[in-house]
């Protein structure tokens, strides 16, 4: 077989027609026999090149609404001929099926027509017959066809149109070949997903097309891929790429964000919150937050909830970070934050996240629903005899968001909106706690009347007894323990409240 194959006949058919008026020139100018279908067929025509209709080669009309134009012997017999095979030359001769060197063909716009919200009569004849047929047969037989699958490589046909009078190699046919079977296998998936919303089917089928490759992994000798529109996510206005490390922190910071309405601006080291706070206005919430745990938010990811102005602005670059997120900033304010060089700025747009969340783990994947759920005053129980304020429930539910957002086993003190510190990741409550304590003792923070939250529930006094010697007044904690009442009964000795809400937020 010849590595170099010239083409002689093309078959067009297209939905996009972008870009494609200087490729027909060009096939034009070589000479070679163009077959194409429907709209795509009165394009060339209206370009005053000669266009074969794929009828006149099938002795077959386009029927069904046009629902079958191209599924014909004539036509998939053109592109699966293998050259040089004696047999296959001997049946193509046979039936004057010519040979089918170039198959420009792309694919209905499902995605898009399911994202419009379409009604499901119109997405399913979206669903392309022909044209993936056409893709994967030309894919297939790549020693001898070149397949153009995507208006993104027309680019790179129309130059080796120019350059090598119409030849191809082997290396270009196959590179050809390989971008378009991930264009079929990504359409077929994203059909498949569509049928899967209801009575799922127990697989894991993922398929993105957009990438960006990052400067490293998690260090500097792994590398890192990041899969997904980030453009669609964040408009970045100032500073370098984003990193694995900042897309995991940002990732987390997205997520404690959104669980806030008021004014509230939070700082992650690490994914774990290091400081946070809800305010009037976001200055105050920014000044707040900074106060919890300055030395650890140094290097980290800022995440606001509201527009960032030039007085916000003006504090925030103070310190060093590595990413701030807004849904907004001021035209001052990007002035005074775009001072500092490698400092990332990135405005957060409306996008719709995963419900799913999903990690490789030992030789598979594991997959869970996101956890959806946040437990308000109305959902959590008093369960001593003393019961807890209206100021203390709206601190617990401030400190159970953060709770929910922070590695287990956590300890959070917070009061009046704001965090005041947090034990992390330890290996049990009673190390989280101590941290906690040690942590907002350094910083300068009275404990007295500070309200404590916890994702593990209280097997033991234990907790109960520190949180009461520290001037915790009230706790909440998920309950269940077969020894939740040694918890309730320290509190009571102690004169404080706890509440559970039966939900645990585990974050491992």
């Amino acid at each position: 077989m010849s590595q170099s194959v010239q083409i002689k006949n093309a078959l067009i058919s297209v939905y996009y027609k972008d870009n494609l008026e200087p490729i027909i020139h060009e096939l034009n100018r070589l000479g070679v026999n163009i077959y194409s279908t429907g709209g795509t067929e009165t394009f060339i025509r209206n370009l005053g090149v000669n266009v074969i209709p794929v009828e006149d080669l099938t002795s077959y009309p386009s029927i069904l609404g046009g629902r079958v134009k191209t599924l014909h012997p004539k036509v998939f017999g053109g592109i699966l001929t293998r050259r040089g095979f004696e047999s296959d030359e001997q049946q193509i001769a046979q039936y004057e099926i010519p040979e089918i060197d170039l198959v420009i063909v792309d694919l209905y716009p499902f995605e898009e027509t399911v994202k419009s919200g379409a009604a499901e009569e119109d997405i399913i004849e979206k669903i392309d017959i022909g044209g993936i047929s056409l893709i994967r047969a030309a894919a297939k037989n790549f020693k001898d066809v070149v397949i153009v699958a995507s208006k993104n490589d027309y680019g790179t046909l129309e130059n080796i149109l120019k350059t090598q009078e119409g030849a191809t190699t082997l290396d270009q046919r196959r590179s050809f070949a390989h971008k378009a079977f991930n264009i079929s296998s990504h359409y077929d998936s994203a059909i498949f997903q569509y049928f899967n919303q209801e009575e799922p089917l127990p697989v894991f089928k993922q398929s993105i097309q957009s990438n960006q490759v990052l400067r490293y992994g998690e260090n500097p000798h792994q590398g890192g891929v990041f899969y997904g529109d980030l453009d669609a996510m964040f408009t970045k206005l100032h500073g370098k790429e984003l990193s694995y490390n900042n897309l995991v922190d940002v990732d987390a910071a997205v997520a404690l964000i959104d669980e806030f309405t008021e004014p509230t601006i939070a700082i992650l080291k690490h994914t774990n919150a290091c400081g946070v706070a809800s305010r009037s206005t976001i200055k105050d919430a920014w000044i707040d937050a900074l106060a919890c745990d300055p030395v650890s938010a140094f290097g980290g990811v800022i995440i606001a909830n509201d527009e960032i102005d030039a007085d916000t602005a003006s504090e925030i670059t103070k310190l060093f970070y590595e990413v701030l997120i807004a849904p907004a900033f001021t035209d001052e304010a990007v002035r005074i934050l775009q001072e500092k060089k490698n400092r990332i700025l990135l405005v957060r747009q409306p996008v719709d996240l995963p419900t799913k969340l999903f990690k490789t783990l030992l030789n598979g994947v594991i997959e869970q629903d996101k956890d959806a759920v946040i437990e308000g005053p109305a959902q959590m129980t008093p369960v001593t005899e003393r019961q807890p304020t209206e100021h203390e429930l709206h601190d617990l539910f401030f400190a159970n968001k953060v709770v929910k957002h922070t590695k287990s086993n956590t300890i959070v003190f917070a009061k009046n909106g704001q965090l005041l510190a947090s034990g992390v990741g330890q290996t049990s409550r009673v190390d989280a706690l101590r941290q906690a304590v040690i942590k907002a003792e350094s910083f300068g923070f009275d404990l007295k009347g500070a309200v404590m939250a916890s994702d593990a529930f209280f097997p033991f006094p234990d907790c109960a007894e520190l949180a009461a010697e520290a001037g915790i007044t009230a706790i909440l904690q998920p309950g269940g323990s077969i020894n939740d009442k040694l918890s309730v009964a320290m509190c009571n000795e102690k004169g404080i409240s706890m509440v559970t809400t039966g939900v645990r937020h585990f974050k491992h």
